[in-house]
């Protein structure tokens, strides 16, 4: 979708009204089944099954058998039908090509609006009910709220988020806002602006770059008023946010930052909770969409005309903003491609929250449990992290490169792969 985004913009053609509704309802019905994956596979073992669970029993087997077939039935069917939703559009639901420079390839007919209406509607009632079993199982459990709420999960950065034109969060389009620490508006940016606000980091012993805002320049890997660092991910999206563009998502919303103290939130596990309230509000977009009456339309495509030449797309991902960033010749052909992915956005606040978290659960001299272990992978889960997608290379096998070092700094192990 940020690949289409971005063409749009190389060719400098505008997409007609039904195909940006097609495309954005393609892309709720796609945050649906992606943050539905999230939150039972990645984050609902840790807090139904708990951190300290067999590792065998900790998965989203365990929590099936913990809180019923019935339950498990609803996870599996909501998510194939976010992802039967997204076949009926584009043909597949993984890597479809359907979005064109300038719309779409195909359009939606009345019979197939109905159908994704009638599953919308479910999917709303599913995110629904995933927001109570969160308040049942987890906020109504002092432990894991004394856990979420801790200073080993708390990390201190500045929040990055695609938002309307009322600042309320949008997954499809609009513009890209920034908060501080305090959560303080401090830019807002177009596509085509990105350059200017973000840069990136490098550094020797990561293939990832570490993104960092420009204006205020690259800090270190630091937390704290005046960082450079920031989160683009469900949490940083709502904290960047004034609000949800959906009814019921709002509501969501204002129960999250009431319960945990007002914005924004620095509390890297109560990225689960704004994952849910995402959910709600990618259900209700999915469902107010199939009920427009211009989603049927026959326009679905405005046919380039004009000279390729430079464009950027930006999307949220479910994992954090997505930038893509072409330059080509006269014929359309590439010469120029810059990328940050959504994991990208959150390497550095990935690193800072495992190392924040290991140092607040591991002590000296206690036996280091698998269940601790588990606690510091928590912090990792929380980002919804792709690596694969994050990190690049333009040869068949990725040249990987370990180097282990002691505790003065000194090498004491080196391991290579397809390095010369």
């Amino acid at each position: 979708m940020a690949s289409g985004k971005a063409n749009d913009a190389v060719f400098g053609v505008e997409v007609p009204p039904t195909a940006k509704k097609l495309r954005e309802l393609f892309y709720s019905a796609h945050f649906v089944h992606s943050h539905i994956a999230h939150f039972y596979a990645l984050a609902a073992p840790d807090f139904v099954m708990g951190p300290d669970a067999d590792p065998a029993e900790r998965n989203i087997l365990g929590v099936v058998g913990k809180v019923g077939l019935e339950i498990g039935g609803a996870v599996i069917k909501h998510r194939a039908y976010a992802q039967e939703i997204q076949a009926m559009l584009a043909g597949k639901a993984t890597h479809p090509v359907w979005v064109l420079p300038g719309g779409v390839s195909k359009g939606m007919n009345r019979e197939e609006r109905s159908q994704v209406e009638e599953k919308a509607r479910s999917c709303v009632e599913f995110a629904r009910f995933s927001l109570q079993l969160f308040e049942d199982v987890v906020l109504k459990n002092k432990g894991y709220v004394d856990v979420i709420l801790s200073d080993g999960y708390r990390l201190v950065t500045n929040y990055m988020g695609l938002v309307d034109d009322n600042n309320k969060v949008n997954f499809y389009d609009g513009r890209v806002r920034i908060v501080d620490t305090d959560g303080l508006e401090i830019g807002k940016y177009s596509p085509a602006e990105y350059l200017e606000y973000v840069s990136e980091h490098v550094e020797s012993w990561s293939y990832l770059k570490f993104p960092y805002l420009k204006k205020i320049g690259w800090t270190g890997f630091n937390e704290g008023r005046g960082t450079g660092i920031y989160q683009a991910a469900p949490l940083a999206r709502l904290n960047a946010s004034d609000g949800m563009a959906t009814p019921l998502a709002q509501e969501a919303y204002e129960k999250m930052y009431s319960t945990l103290g007002g914005k924004p939130v620095h509390a890297i596990l109560a990225a689960h909770w704004a994952r849910l309230v995402e959910l709600l509000y990618a259900s209700e977009r999915l469902l107010e969409l199939s009920r427009d009456e211009e989603i049927t339309g026959d326009h679905i495509r405005n046919i380039p005309a004009g000279t390729p030449n430079e464009g950027v797309g930006i999307i949220e991902a479910p994992r954090g903003t997505l930038t893509h960033h072409y330059k080509t010749d006269e014929r359309g052909l590439v010469t120029a491609v810059n990328l940050i992915v959504g994991t990208t956005n959150n390497h550095g606040p990935i690193y800072m929250a495992i190392k924040k978290a290991a140092m607040a659960i591991i002590k000296p001299g206690e036996e280091i449990s698998q269940g601790l272990l588990n606690m510091v992978e928590m912090a990792f889960r929380s980002y919804d992290p792709c690596f694969s997608c994050a990190t690049h290379t333009m040869f068949g096998e990725m040249p990987l490169q370990v180097v282990v070092y002691d505790a003065a700094g000194e090498p004491v192990k080196n391991l290579t792969r397809h390095v010369d």
